[in-house]
C-alpha cells in the first residue's frame, strides 16, 4: 500500500494526517502549542516547541497506523501565511515565532501608504501591505529589535520553517513568498529594490532560494527518521501555504467557484490567469498550480473569535461536555438551531485579533439586552463571522470576470450544518463542503501524490482524491432577512470608523 503524509500547521495547532492514495484519511494526530501574548497586538511561539510538536504528531500517527515506515512515499507541509520565524547564524530560532494574528506592526503599513512606498511596492508586488507580514514585522525589529536583524541567516514562513526541520535543507516555497510581499509577481524572484523600498536590503541574502509546491526540498534526516519513525531519505515536496491546500482539498481549482477557508483567518479567493490590478482586491499570489494567480480577500476575523468566546466564557460547560463524551461545538450548534430566525441577535463585530475595517478596530457585541442569553450571543458569533467574509466577497465579486457557480467552504465552520446554512443566507450562493475532515492535510497529499507523478495533474488528482457533499442552497426568505442586517452590520462599521484610532491611542497611553 501507499501512503503519503501531509502536515498543516496553524497559528497554535499542528496536525499530521495519512492518505491512501484514493484520498481515504487513515488517520490524524494533533498538538496544541501555545500561544504567547507578552503585549496587546503580538502573538508568538516558542520555535522549538512548534518543531517538537510536529516531531511528535507524526510519530504519534504512525503508532496509531502501525504503517511501515517504507509505505510513506513522501511528505508535504502547509501552513499560515504571513508571520515570521527567524533562523538565526547560530543555527538555532533567533526569537519566538511570530503567527499571523500579530498586529504590532499595525503603523507601518499606514507610514507607507502615506509616503508612498506601498504604491511603489505594489507595482512589483500586487498586493497590499499587511501589518502581519514579513516586511511590517522586520521593520519592526529594526527599529525596536535591532540585535535581532543581526543574527538572522533565514527569513522563514511557517511551513518552510517546518520543512527546514525536517530535511536541514532552507527553501522558500513560491505561493507562501508571492503573499507576504517578498516577491516580485512579474518576475517571479526576489526583487533587491524591492527590499530596499522597505528599509530591508540587508536581509536580502537571509532569503532562501525559491521553489516550487512540487519540487522536492530535501529529504528526512536520519535524525528525524529516530525522532518521528519515518524513513530516512523520504521526499519531502516544496508544500504550499495553507489556503492553497484548502482550495484543492475543496477542489475549488476551477474560475467559477469561490473558496470560502472559516478558520482563524477569514480567508476569500478564487483563481484567475491574470493577477488584479487595480487595487480593488487586498492580495495576488501565485497559486500552485503555477499558471493561476491566487486573487484573495482576507482577515483575522473569522472562526477563531468562535473558538475564543468558548474557551474564556463557556470553559465550564465545554469541560463538562468533554467529561459526558459529547461535544461544546454540539451545543452551541443546537443553540443556534433552537433560535429562529426571527429573533434579532446583537450584531458583533469579530475583530478579537484583528480588523478588515480599521486597523485599530477591537470587536463588540452592539445591541445587547436582557432579553439575551448565551445561546443568542453564539447565533451573534455566527452570523458576525458570515458577515465579515461577506464584506470580504463583495470586494472579490466587484473585481471577477467571470459568473460564480458555488462557494466552496472549508475550515471548522464547514463542520457545522447550521453555520454552513447561515453563510449560504448571507452570501446567496450555494455553499458546497467536501466531504473529508482535514482539508489542509489532503491538499498537502494531493501534493505529495502529483509530486511522485501518481497523479498528472492536481485536477486529476481531486478527481480520484475528493468528494463533495450536496450543495446547501440559501433560504430565500432567510436570504432575506439577512440582507437587512449586513446593512445593519456595514452602517455600524462605519459609525464606528472615527472611535478606532482614538481607542488605540488611550490602550497604547
Amino acid at each position: 500500500m501507499k501512503y503519503y503524509l501531509g502536515l498543516d500547521n496553524g497559528g497554535t495547532v499542528t496536525k499530521a494526517a495519512l492518505y491512501t492514495s484514493n484520498g481515504e484519511e487513515v488517520a490524524v494526530a494533533s498538538k496544541e502549542t501555545k500561544m504567547i501574548s507578552v503585549a496587546q497586538g503580538f502573538t508568538e511561539r516558542d520555535m522549538l516547541e512548534m518543531k517538537q510538536a510536529n516531531f511528535d504528531v507524526i510519530k504519534k500517527l504512525l503508532d496509531k497506523t502501525k504503517v511501515k515506515p517504507g509505505e510513506i512515499h513522501g511528505v508535504a507541509c502547509c501552513g499560515h501565511g504571513k508571520g515570521l520565524y527567524l533562523w538565526g547564524k547560530d543555527n538555532q530560532p533567533v526569537r519566538p515565532g511570530i503567527i499571523s494574528t500579530d498586529n504590532r506592526a499595525w503603523e507601518y503599513p499606514l507610514k507607507w501608504l502615506a509616503d508612498g512606498t506601498a504604491n511603489k511596492a505594489y507595482k512589483k508586488t500586487y498586493q497590499a501591505i499587511l501589518a502581519c507580514q514579513p516586511v511590517s514585522l522586520l521593520a519592526w525589529m529594526k527599529d525596536h529589535e535591532p540585535e535581532t536583524i543581526e543574527q538572522i541567516q533565514w527569513v522563514f514562513e511557517c511551513k518552510d520553517y517546518v520543512r527546514f526541520c525536517l530535511t536541514g535543507e532552507a527553501y522558500a516555497e513560491i505561493t507562501d513568498y508571492s503573499g507576504a510581499n517578498l516577491i516580485n509577481l512579474e518576475t517571479r524572484d526576489y526583487d533587491e529594490s524591492l527590499l530596499a523600498l522597505f528599509g530591508l536590503s540587508e536581509l536580502y541574502a537571509c532569503l532562501p532560494p525559491i521553489r516550487t509546491s512540487l519540487d522536492i526540498c530535501g529529504k528526512i534526516t536520519d535524525e528525524v527518521a529516530g525522532l518521528t519513525g519515518l524513513k530516512a531519505g523520504t521526499p519531502v515536496f516544496g508544500g504550499m501555504f495553507d489556503i492553497n491546500a484548502c482550495a484543492l482539498a475543496v477542489d475549488a481549482v476551477y474560475e467559477d467557484k469561490i473558496c470560502m477557508i472559516a478558520g482563524t483567518w477569514s480567508i476569500n479567493e478564487y483563481i484567475r490567469k491574470t493577477p488584479v490590478l487595480d487595487g480593488s482586491v487586498m492580495m495576488n499570489s501565485i497559486f500552485c498550480l503555477p499558471e493561476y494567480y491566487l486573487i484573495e480577500e482576507s482577515s483575522p476575523t473569522s472562526a477563531g473569535n468562535n473558538e475564543w468566546f468558548i474557551k474564556t466564557l463557556l470553559p465550564e460547560l465545554k469541560e463538562k461536555a468533554e467529561a459526558e463524551g459529547k461535544s461544546i461545538y454540539e451545543i452551541t450548534n443546537a443553540w443556534v438551531k433552537e433560535i429562529p430566525i426571527e429573533a434579532v441577535c446583537p450584531i458583533f463585530m469579530p475583530f478579537l485579533m484583528a480588523s478588515n475595517v480599521h486597523p485599530s478596530a477591537k470587536a463588540c457585541f452592539i445591541g445587547m439586552s436582557n432579553y439575551h442569553t448565551r445561546g443568542h450571543l453564539v447565533k451573534s458569533i455566527y452570523e458576525g463571522i458570515a458577515f465579515s467574509h461577506r464584506y470580504h466577497l463583495e470586494k472579490l465579486l466587484k473585481a471577477k470576470e467571470t459568473p460564480v457557480t458555488s462557494i466552496r467552504l472549508a475550515g471548522g465552520v464547514a463542520r457545522s450544518a447550521e453555520w454552513v446554512q447561515i453563510f449560504a443566507d448571507v452570501m446567496g450562493y450555494p455553499i458546497e463542503v467536501a466531504d473529508i475532515n482535514e482539508t489542509g492535510t489532503l491538499g498537502c497529499a494531493m501534493n505529495v501524490a502529483v509530486g511522485l507523478g501518481d497523479y498528472t495533474d492536481f485536477q486529476q488528482a481531486a478527481a480520484q482524491m475528493i468528494s463533495m457533499r450536496k450543495a446547501v442552497l440559501p433560504k430565500a426568505r432567510n436570504q432575506a432577512i439577512y440582507q437587512e442586517r449586513y446593512k445593519m452590520y456595514c452602517r455600524m462599521i462605519e459609525a464606528l470608523d472615527p472611535v478606532w484610532g482614538d481607542l488605540q491611542v488611550m490602550i497604547s497611553d
